[in-house]
Formats: structure tokens, sequence, C-alpha cells
């Protein structure tokens, strides 16, 4: 595993103290069980949702967007539990950074698909493992390392605080953390036979992306899973989980993708596109609606939001 960053006396100063107050917040509510963790943060998001009217419109015109055949009842009941899971995300974004192992040792977690990753190691590949942003992406990242050894691709955090303490937990269990600058080492992790586990869909609206359909409407979508795949010859699989009702966890690594990467870039990322909408279709109340998937449009196509 990587070496964990020292600490820079920097985050002392006052300016950084009430990120510090949010770090011991999010720490404590993991003393709390579980489910009163996520009960607590699922009631906090419902209670101040009608404050968040901006994030309601985005959610609801997501939606909108993504399940045209569904009805407006029942859309909007999606829309509610939707935000309720933005709540539980905070609840667990804490337990994937900051529970002990034993605590999470207590969570039910099923686990499919294994013999894929296996049978790619056994070949000397890498592997690509290709996620969603759903609520407990970050907690069922760090309950797949309790069985593989996994590194991870991320964005910096805008706050200095929670950059250093969320890259300091995340580099607890994983391998390596890898940022968007870092190509060439996360070539190299793959090419010695690592497994990378990341999400390619959001909106990044960067020149290293193309338009792809997402629920059949235009995606910006960036690239990387194509060239990292060609650059390393890494397998790709499809990293499918979601939170079953009884309260625990249901993973699933699919068989790699084949023919991957192809000579088209675009072909391959509506491939990856299409895995991630049919982990959406699993789980629709657990995916980040929030963001704006759809802000970046094909040129002379008008705004959605």
């Amino acid at each position: 595993m990587s070496a964990l960053p020292p600490f820079p006396r920097k985050l002392l100063a006052p300016r950084h103290w009430p990120a510090w107050l949010g770090i011991g917040f999010v720490r404590a509510i993991v003393w709390l069980p579980a489910r009163w963790t996520l009960a607590l943060g699922a009631a906090f998001s419902a209670a101040i949702s009608p404050l968040l009217r901006a994030r309601r419109h985005v959610i609801a015109r997501n939606l909108e967007l993504c399940f045209p055949e569904m009805d407006a009842t029942r859309r909007e009941s999606l829309r509610r539990e939707a935000t309720r899971e933005m709540g539980r995300m905070l609840g667990e974004f804490a337990l994937g950074w900051f529970a002990s192992d034993r605590k999470l040792a207590r969570l039910h977690v099923e686990i499919d698909g294994l013999e894929h990753l296996e049978a790619a190691r056994i070949e000397g590949r890498g592997v690509l493992l290709v996620g969603g942003h759903f609520s407990h992406l970050e907690l069922c990242a760090r309950l797949i390392s309790r069985r593989i050894r996994i590194a991870g691709m991320y964005r910096r955090m805008d706050s200095e605080v929670f950059e250093y303490e969320v890259l300091r937990a995340r580099l607890a269990y994983a391998d390596a953390m890898f940022d968007k600058d870092q190509l060439r080492a996360t070539v190299k992790y793959l090419k010695h036979g690592g497994t990378i586990w990341y999400a390619p869909d959001q909106d990044m609206r960067g020149k290293d992306s193309v338009f792809a359909p997402f629920f059949g409407i235009p995606a910006s979508t960036i690239t990387a899973t194509h060239h990292l795949a060609r650059l390393s010859g890494a397998a790709v699989m499809p990293f499918f989980h979601r939170r079953t009702p009884q309260g625990g966890y249901a993973l699933r690594l699919e068989a790699p993708l084949e023919n991957f990467p192809s000579d088209d870039v675009v072909v391959d990322t509506t491939r990856v596109n299409a895995a991630i909408e049919r982990m959406v279709r699993e789980a629709p109340a657990q995916y980040l609606w929030a963001h704006k998937r759809f802000k970046t449009r094909p040129e002379g196509s008008p705004p959605v939001y």
C-alpha cells in the first residue's frame, strides 16, 4: 500500500476549523449502529429537501428524461426516495472512510463473480472495475477491498482538510489512489496486474470525452476506460453494487467486456454507459440523480436543466 501522506501544519489555521468540525461529525456518526447512521442521514435529507430546490429540480428532471415511460406519481415517489438517498450517502461515506474492520464485518455482504477476477489474474491481466455513482459507492469499494486488493481513481476534494482525511482513510485499505493527472502511474499499476475501481459516469466537460447514449440521451462521457484498457491491456469488468431491502449489500463482478477495447472510442464508451445504465435500473433510487448528467449538450441542442 502507498505511504500515508504527512500532516500539513497549515491545516491547523482557523480558516480550516469549520472543515475539522465537519470531519468530527462524520467520524461521530460512525459510532452509531449502521442502520441508525443511514436512517439519520435519510431523515435529515428529507427534512431539508424543501431548502434544496435546485437539487430537487435536477433529480426530477433526470428522472423525467431517463424514465419517460414512468407515470408522474411513480416518478415523484422515486424522486423523494432519491432525495433520502443523498442523506444515506453521507452515512455510507462515513462508514466507508472511518468504520472499523470489525464494524464492517457485521454487515451482511454478498459478493458474486470473483471467479472472473481470478481468471484475469491467472492470465496476468490488470482489471478495471467500472462502477457508477451510487450512494454506497465508497462503502462498497471498501467492502470489496476486504476480499481483493484494489486501487482507486478519484477527483481531489475542494476542502484541503477533507482531502487529507479522506485520502488517508482510503489508503488504509487501498493499494493506491490515482488522480486524473497520474495516467502513467495508473497504467503501470494495471500492467503489473493491479485492480482499479472507478466510476466514469459524471459530466466532466473535458477534452477527453465523447457523446455516448445514457438512457437514450447523448451524454458527455470521459473516454478513460477505452484509453486505459488500450494502454495497459487490462480487462474491463462492470462492478454492480446495491443495498438490499434487508440492509445488507449485494456486490457483483460481471465477466469482462468482450473485444474491449475496439478501434472506436465512441463504440467502447457507449458499451460502458450501457453497463452503468443496467446498474441503475437494478436500483434506481440509489443512484446519484442530483448530478447534472446531461449538462453538456451536443452543439445546437437546447439545455435540459
